[in-house]
């Protein structure tokens, strides 16, 4: 199901290649008017719809001790109940672990109680003829708790024993020989903390049972195929006898990789229940409250360099917070490691870590997966490093950066390292780094209250899932006896462009208008077995996938193309939907319509495997990445050194995403990476009470970017000559790599607390994350405290 037919298709320029032209996004039109159609849109479109509520536990950890669902059936309109009893399956909908219960199950086989594992987790699932029926109805339900002790912090757990994983480990080298030679060595820790992903369209699912009984079940989910086998454990049938449909997305960021799981369970569950279409909708407090978001890290480490800055060695143990369940992790946790050298090269290095289990809901994944906590930690590294050696840290990141023939700490050689010494220094000098240093250095030697910070960081992101068995992906085309075509491919849209691109791969491939294009829903029914639409594979895979569907076809059209023209079907050229040859040339419907009477195959199927990849988990060494992104941001900010407010001035970034595919889309992509990204280090805060609830459920109380946090000057730039062989098209990911360019906005406001000092760049500058306003002041206060500040005191509270 697409937006309606009138919606106008967009083209590329007359005579140009669809791919690589600036084109909006496929439902662009159909997004501002309101056309285009989510997930919940289609219950309106369903008879007899019955509308889930969930009853929610008001404990961190407790026993559930009682549970009476008599009372909610006093409400006009309450349909069902739905609890553990009428699950026909497994009870579980976890990914990775079965860890994860629908609904509560006994701690222990035989006890009449059942475990509660994080505040708000669901005990049943109400069904009404109505929203507003169902919500009364579990304010009916009658559950008794006992409460039990509750970790609610990372350090809770570590001093409880509490993990989900064993120690993850990459080592290489001596790292306490490089250590103890170091001439400088420093100590340190960083606690990073967690981000909603705070996705427009809430999680979201419908299900009925068709007429043949199958389950039919559309969900706002990054990846059906996963939906369709919990969903399939959870009734106790064949992955067959589920179809999963995903529409679009408004939003997911990671965060309906997994945890649209349940809430599709539930919809089926019910539909088989009460043989009636049901809808989990759920609204914005309990998005946020039932789902899992970024993990917080906390890292510790001892790194040692030259007295000019050089890297010698690093140890750096890494801790992440779970929540109640593995979910996604493991693999999370691995992705930090993986990336916790950042753009730089150390000689001797070992990261550890582990995933620490708590009572708070179950962290997924977010836009980055691990990469950028990881990251993070290297620049809070870095500027340690350049701090105690009195360097700007511009010098000394940049002194550090990887060059050619340098491996990563896992042993992956660093190919086109030489991009990001370009990058470093074209995007120097496009944004005027120098005269701007110098400006901002003399506009705070002048200032008192008014601070300014400046600060360049690198990116280099590795892309490819890790675990190999995800880097894989298939496609189907039709092409129908007028000579229109259909592309099915088992990527999921949320608003990114992937179908933008898919259409321009197709046209490009077959040689044709992208008019004559139309995208499909995803559907487990016409590509199965697909990986999720995340780190940042959906272009690469799936477009792959689409383009060996699509040669397969041009290569059948050009041999029927070939006996109309009398020509080689090699010497035959098929563009703008005119097929040529011989010095004749046909109209692309003609030659369809001779094909199909010829009885040729119109139809294909394609399939793409990422080569090259490996990883040996217990060596610690390998090839995990099929290449790396890289890119480069440099940040301006003002700040108000009495009350820590703050404002971002300016931002200039030069992105590197190979030969971009669609570099409007693009374009937009590294903009809102790096708006995300600096809304986590900067702005959104997750505060939980000492009960294990979550006290900034909304957009009242967790502060999200807008428009007033937008630079005034933003300037983003694709780097060019970048081709990336290998790839489709030449082009390379864009979705996750731009996020962590908003690091540097995090160490432009360290440099402005800096300014501050007495003491120029010496001496730490410890700062929290998310720099909130708040933290940014706490941090001038510290430099208050230690002496290292002139300016009079302001009036204070307490820190918190």
């Amino acid at each position: 199901m697409n937006e309606p037919r009138s919606t106008p298709k967009h083209t590329a320029p007359p005579g140009a290649r669809a791919v690589g032209a600036s084109i909006p996004h496929e439902s662009a039109t159909a997004h501002v008017t309101g056309a285009a159609l989510y997930t919940d849109d289609l219950a309106t479109r369903m008879h007899g719809v019955l509308h889930a509520w969930p009853v929610m536990a008001p404990h961190a950890h407790a026993w559930l001790e009682r549970l009476d669902v008599v009372p909610a059936y006093d409400v006009s309109g309450v349909v069902k109940v739905l609890t553990a009893a009428d699950v026909p399956g497994e009870n579980d909908t976890g990914a990775n672990r079965r860890d994860e219960p629908l609904f509560p199950r006994p701690a222990v086989d035989g006890d009449p109680r059942s475990e509660i594992l994080f505040h708000g987790m669901p005990v049943a699932w109400v069904l009404a003829e109505s929203e507003e029926a169902a919500k009364l109805g579990a304010a009916r339900v009658i559950a008794e708790y006992t409460p039990r002790p509750a970790i609610l912090t990372i350090e809770q757990a570590i001093d409880a024993g509490a993990f989900h994983t064993d120690e993850e480990r990459i080592v290489r080298g001596d790292v306490d020989a490089a250590l103890a030679a170091s001439k400088i060595v420093i100590d340190g820790e960083l606690y990073v903390g967690g981000q909603e992903q705070f996705y427009l369209e809430t999680q979201a699912s419908i299900a009925y049972v068709d007429e043949s009984g199958a389950m039919m079940v559309h969900s706002s989910t990054q990846h059906p195929t996963e939906t369709q086998d919990v969903v399939a454990r959870v009734l106790g049938v064949p992955a067959s006898d589920v179809v999963v449909q995903q529409l679009r997305m408004g939003g997911g960021f990671g965060g309906k990789e997994t945890q649209a799981n349940p809430f599709a369970s539930v919809a089926a569950v019910g539909a088989v229940v009460t043989k009636r279409p049901v809808r989990v909708r759920l609204d914005r407090a309990r998005d946020v409250i039932l789902t899992g978001k970024r993990h917080p890290f906390l890292g510790r480490y001892r790194v040692g360099c030259d007295a000019d800055g050089t890297l010698r060695a690093l140890r750096l143990a890494l801790w992440s917070d779970g929540g109640w369940s593995l979910d996604l992790s493991f693999p999370v946790l691995g992705r930090a490691l993986f990336h916790s050298d950042n753009a730089y090269y150390v000689p001797a290095m070992a990261v550890t870590g582990r995933v620490c289990r708590t009572h708070k809901s179950s962290n997924t994944a977010f836009r980055g997966f691990g990469g950028p906590q990881g990251m993070v930690m290297i620049e809070e590294v870095l500027d340690r490093v350049a701090r105690a050696v009195g360097l700007s840290p511009d010098v000394v990141r940049e002194k550090n950066l990887y060059r050619e023939g340098h491996e990563t700490h896992y042993g992956q050689r660093v190919d086109d390292a030489d991009r990001l010494a370009r990058i470093w220094s074209e995007l120097k000098s496009d944004a005027q780094w120098d005269s701007r240093r110098r400006e901002i250095d003399a506009f705070n030697a002048s200032s008192q209250s008014v601070k300014r910070g400046l600060a360049i960081t690198p990116v280099k992101f590795g892309i490819s899932f890790t675990a190999k068995w995800y880097n894989q992906a298939g496609a189907l085309v039709h092409v129908y006896k007028d000579g229109s075509v259909q592309i099915n491919h088992g990527g999921t849209e949320m608003g990114q462009g992937l179908h933008t691109k898919m259409l321009q791969v197709a046209a490009d491939a077959l040689g044709l208008p992208l008019a004559c294009v139309r995208i499909m829903p995803t559907r487990t029914d016409k590509v199965p077995n697909t990986s999720a639409t995340a780190a940042s594979s959906g272009s690469d895979l799936n477009g792959a996938a689409v383009k060996n569907a699509c040669d397969a076809l041009r290569a059948r059209v050009c041999e029927v193309a070939a006996s109309m023209l009398g020509c080689a079907s090699d010497a035959v050229t098929i563009e703008g939907g005119v097929v040529r040859g011989n010095g004749r040339e046909l109209p692309w419907a003609e030659v369809i319509d001779r094909a199909y009477h010829e009885r040729v195959q119109l139809s294909a199927t394609g399939f793409y495997k990422t080569p090259e990849i490996h990883w040996d988990r217990d060596k610690g060494r390998g090839r995990p990445f099929y290449y790396f992104a890289y890119g480069a941001a440099i940040t301006e900010v003002e700040v108000d050194a009495f009350t820590g407010m703050y404002g971002i001035r300016r931002v200039d970034i030069l992105h590197d995403v190979g030969d971009s595919l669609s570099p409007m889309i693009d374009v937009g992509q590294v903009e809102g990476g790096f708006a995300q990204g600096a809304g986590w280090l900067t702005q959104e805060e997750l505060v939980w009470d000492d009960k294990g609830a979550l006290r900034t459920p909304n957009a009242s109380t967790y502060k999200l970017p807008s428009l007033g946090e937008c630079p005034p000057v933003f300037r983003t730039k694709l780097l060019e000559r970048a081709r990336q062989e290998g790839v489709v098209g030449g082009s390379k990911a864009v979705g996750e790599p731009p996020l962590m360019l908003a690091i540097s906005a995090r160490e432009a406001l360290r440099d402005a607390v800096a300014a501050c000092a007495t003491t120029g760049r010496r001496g730490a500058v410890a700062l929290a994350s998310p720099a909130t306003a708040e933290q940014v002041f706490w941090a001038i206060q510290t430099l208050r405290e230690e002496g290292r500040v002139t300016m009079p005191e302001p009036i204070v509270g307490v820190r918190s």
